[in-house]
């Protein structure tokens, strides 16, 4: 599973149970996130153990992409059955934020900043 644009892609790997987020994530509407919502719905679906989101490269998230990703963890935390690790970068000061606001919505998240 792949969504590619001039300014981002995100991806899964199976082999790893991995979402990754890269460029610049700033559709100017939240139904063009509508792909990506997709994506995180399939991988949601396979309820697996454990599942990683791995931001580092992402350099951008405007307000509707979070939305969307927010809405992806509150739906793992509902679900009850998988463990989501999250990776991030210290080098994008943004994501720390983030991440702690996640852990907010779910406390059973791990995150790593490198």
């Amino acid at each position: 599973m792949e969504i590619q644009t001039d300014d981002y892609r995100v991806w899964y790997e199976p082999a790893t149970a991995t979402v990754y987020f890269k460029g610049l994530l700033r559709e100017s509407v939240i139904a063009d996130y509508k792909p990506i919502e997709q994506l995180l719905e399939q991988v949601m679906a396979q309820e697996l153990p454990t599942i990683t989101i791995n931001i580092q490269p992402l350099e951008f998230l405007n307000s509707s992409g979070l939305s969307v990703l927010s809405r992806f963890v509150i739906g793992l935390r509902k679900q009850k059955t998988t463990q989501l690790i999250v990776k991030g970068s210290k080098i994008m000061v943004w994501q720390g934020k983030l991440l702690d606001n996640w852990q907010r919505l779910m406390p059973g998240l791990t995150f790593n900043l490198d």
